[in-house]
């Protein structure tokens, strides 16, 4: 007899084949997750569950299989989604207090239309960091999502993406696509041990997404595998054929930098990450460490004239931050965004040509490489920690962000992959980026290395 529980924590692509060899059915393993749902609802993972849109939607994925025409190879398999994405009969609220009360959506954003359209099921939208706009995943409106490892000591889930690292982590769904501005897809996957895909900047439409900083947002998934990124990369951009091909990982070289990313890591992150490129060079990876510039460069440059994130989000949220309801926001996520009321034009300007030069200065470095550093220098800090005082907060927030946000800037797309955890349980990953538009082949070396990582972690 087959082990519902067992099928319903397997991989996307897993859950499908379940379903291809008749081991279980979607009406099953939906039942199986809302039912996980229900026994979670303290943890604070989802803002809305979409029962009855999940059950129909899993008894029309039945229907298929039983004629033997599933619409894709995620036919059935359940998804969550960030709640700055519009999903048919619930409002959009951004994790936020002042648009909880916005009107209920009559239809699906388009992203998510695909999805379901490659039969995929909705189970519902997932907690964040108000407005998207923090690493670390606190919210007082919504309570704070609980990160699944550690132990009984409450440790943040990394945001903005919060209630996706947390849903994919605590087995309350298989994948879910959260969004990544500063490392908001990347950073939850890090802190609860799953597969993070930052995909390259214009690549999944973002049209009507509830924005932050339109010059970096994107849209990525969180699931338990690069196979399941890449098969829900295609989904969300309707692509109708796979493109991505394995790697040959002796024809690959990393460079690994020997600045800023790889500094000042917890004891932890570094080690995992040390025996990850051991264990990638003796699968016959070249690693090239070097000093990289440019990442020093981001950092002057952001010191000097601030971020094109802070100024963006004051130009989208000005008239809520300026407005008679700004007490009902999170003062932390306030405090970031009036950053960037203060901004000049030649601020702007600044930072705009300085990333075009920085972007040009480091593809030329890195040729024909990828680059690998940890995604995180820390692991999750306690919740106590960080909530204890305003300055903290800021301070270990910046620390969070410190290795995904040059991504974000140098318009890399990335893939985060966990590779160990420390002497309490707490997750560490490895983040191995490509150029703007190279994501097919970062997604190719991504599903070896990942091989060759997991192996190793679990060795």
């Amino acid at each position: 007899m087959a082990d519902l529980e067992e099928i319903a924590s397997r991989t996307g692509a897993g859950i499908a084949l379940a379903y291809r060899s008749g081991e279980a059915n979607p009406i099953e393993v939906v039942e199986c997750l809302l039912g996980r749902i229900d026994k979670a609802r303290g943890d604070n993972v989802f803002i809305a569950v979409t029962a009855e849109r999940a059950r129909r939607e899993a008894e029309d994925s039945q229907r298929r299989y039983r004629a033997g025409r599933p619409l894709s190879a995620l036919d059935g398999v359940p998804v969550g989604w960030k709640d700055i994405i519009d999903i048919a009969g619930t409002p959009t609220t951004a994790g936020s207090r002042v648009l909880g009360d916005g009107p209920v959506k009559t239809k699906d954003l388009r992203l998510a239309a695909n999805a379901a359209s490659f039969g995929m099921v909705t189970l519902g939208k997932l907690n964040m960091t108000e407005f998207a706009y923090s690493a670390l995943g606190l919210n007082p409106h919504h309570g704070t999502p609980v990160n699944p490892n550690g132990g009984s000591v409450p440790h943040v889930p990394g945001g903005s993406s919060s209630g996706c690292g947390a849903a994919v982590a605590a087995r309350l769904l298989p994948c879910a696509i959260g969004s990544d501005t500063g490392g908001s897809v990347r950073i939850p996957a890090s802190y609860n041990g799953v597969v993070g895909y930052k995909p390259s900047q214009g690549r999944i439409d973002t049209t009507g997404l509830v924005a932050l900083a339109r010059s970096y947002d994107t849209v990525g998934p969180l699931a338990r595998s690069v196979e399941d990124c890449i098969l829900l990369d295609r989904a969300l951009r309707g692509a109708v054929s796979a493109e991505s091909l394995r790697a040959d990982l002796t024809a690959l070289t990393l460079l690994v930098p020997t600045n800023l990313v790889t500094v000042d890591l917890e004891d932890a992150v570094a080690a995992n990450f040390e025996r990850s490129l051991a264990a990638l060079a003796a699968a016959g990876v070249t690693i090239r460490r070097e000093k990289v510039d440019a990442l020093d460069g981001v950092v002057e440059m952001t010191a000097r004239h601030g971020t094109l994130t802070a100024a963006e989000a004051y130009f989208e949220f000005s008239a809520l931050i300026d407005g008679d309801r700004v007490g009902e926001i999170d003062r932390r996520v306030v405090r970031r965004i009036m950053d960037g009321k203060t901004m000049t034009a030649y601020d702007l300007l600044s930072i705009q040509r300085g990333r075009q030069r920085l972007k040009a200065d480091l593809a030329r470095q890195m040729g024909d490489a990828l680059l690998a550093w940890p995604t995180t220098p820390i692991t999750a800090p306690d919740v106590a920690s960080v909530a204890a005082s305003d300055e903290t907060f800021h301070r270990v927030n910046l620390l969070t962000l410190r290795n995904t946000m040059a991504g974000n800037i140098l318009d890399h797309c990335g893939v985060a992959l966990p590779n160990g955890r420390n002497g309490e349980g707490m997750p560490t990953s490895l983040l191995v980026s490509a150029g703007h538009g190279d994501d097919e082949r970062l997604l190719a070396a991504a599903i070896e290395i990942e091989r060759v990582v997991a192996a190793e972690a679990d060795g």
